[in-house]
């Protein structure tokens, strides 16, 4: 498993970079990481972002 931050705004700055520079979609990047994804989006709506898949981005 790799690391995950558990401040939320150092998960998002993380999720998102990895979104735009090496994933396909959110669900790869968990998948490889061994992330789960339901965590990784609760934590950041916690601090108001969403999964959008068009933008492949939390905004």
């Amino acid at each position: 498993m790799a690391y995950c931050p558990t401040d939320a705004h150092m998960l998002l700055s993380l999720v998102n970079m990895k979104l735009r520079d090496q994933y396909a979609s959110l669900s790869a990047l968990c998948d490889d990481l061994s992330w789960d994804r339901a965590a990784v989006e609760e934590a950041l709506q916690a601090i108001g972002y969403r999964y959008d898949e068009a933008e492949n981005a939390f905004v």
